[in-house]
């Protein structure tokens, strides 16, 4: 386990005293290492709150540069940063942040060529992604990696995320559910309205990957219950949550009944 320099004993004070975290889960949270996939309006959020907890590598997955239409809702950015790669953007409000902290920058796509090899360097992965090519890629790499991920997505004005870790059995001990047991279906290009042709409303996203922090804090450490099997729902307008409960459906590929491998998922796309 880490020890924690004097600074970090001040700086972490506050995790420090909490029963259920204490000097043991703040060492947890400095060995970890955390993907985050997406530095835009959930991934901001999330790697901003992950920094200030003190988890000790953050890697940044995100090809894009910061625009000026970012900064609604991408709040690790500013004005100054306009046409710096998300990655490098992000890092200097880390490092801003908490110094200790390590960042890992890859600016460019997850691919299908390049996702195993990514997230099994790290601990846990968070998705931030704005489409579902991303998600269901991510999710099938997590499960084969065999790495937990706390995914969310918004909405205009709702949101909504889970835990998934299908490589693990239950309390029951059935499987966990998958991604694909939650949404069999990936949606057809074009189906649904981008974030661009849509709109969101800013400060839901900050509630959403604010929740995502929350839950990879309580993975890490091992605190309280996680979202594994639950999908938590928000509705901003009515300022409504609503929990729903899934379970692993025999016809998901992953862990169902009749499996399918990373490359045959890969070729169906």
């Amino acid at each position: 386990m880490q020890s924690l320099s004097p600074a970090e004993l001040e700086r972490y004070a506050r995790h420090i005293v909490l029963q259920d975290i204490g000097g043991a889960g703040q060492q947890k949270l400095k060995a970890s290492k955390v993907l985050v996939i997406g530095a835009g309006g959930l991934g901001a959020p999330v790697l901003q709150y992950l920094a200030a907890a003190g988890v000790g590598t953050l890697g940044i997955v995100d090809h894009d540069a910061v625009s000026l239409s970012n900064l609604q809702r991408q709040v690790i950015h500013d004005t100054n940063q306009l046409g710096e790669p998300k990655v490098a953007s992000a890092a200097e409000a880390i490092a801003r942040l908490n110094p200790n902290v390590e960042v890992k920058p890859f600016p460019f796509r997850i691919t299908g060529q390049n996702a195993l090899q990514l997230i099994s360097a790290f601990d846990l992965v968070v998705d931030g992604s704005d489409n579902f090519d991303t998600r269901y890629l991510v999710s099938d790499a997590c499960f084969f990696a065999k790495k937990p991920l706390v995914t969310a997505a918004v909405g205009q004005f709702d949101g909504s995320i889970t835990t998934l870790r299908p490589f693990e059995n239950g309390e029951d001990g059935t499987p966990n559910p998958t991604y694909r047991c939650l949404f069999p279906q990936k949606p057809r290009a074009g189906l649904l309205p981008t974030c661009e042709q849509a709109g969101v409303l800013g400060a839901l996203t900050g509630i959403l990957g604010t929740m995502q922090a929350m839950e990879v804090l309580k993975e890490l450490t091992g605190t309280g219950e996680g979202l594994t099997g639950r999908l938590m729902m928000f509705d901003a307008k009515a300022f409504r949550m609503e929990t729903i409960r899934y379970k692993r459906s025999p016809k998901n590929p992953l862990n169902g009944d009749n499996p399918k491998t990373w490359a045959e998922l890969l070729e169906e796309g």
